[in-house]
């Protein structure tokens, strides 16, 4: 896999987990553990894109 794609790949990644933050922050009673973790998640993924970057 070329690094570009691998970069593809991620960007896509971090725009579903604004989605999913998103449609959980409409619920009526949002489930903040969920949301924290996604956010986590959501960061890991822009420093691998940022790292990858850095490289290629």
């Amino acid at each position: 896999m070329s690094v570009q794609t691998e970069i593809d790949e991620l960007r896509h990644r971090h725009h579903a987990l604004e989605g999913e933050i998103e449609a959980e922050n409409t619920q009526v009673a949002p489930d903040e553990l969920k949301i924290s973790a996604l956010k986590k998640e959501k960061l890991k993924i822009k420093d691998l894109i940022y790292q990858l970057e850095a490289k290629g």
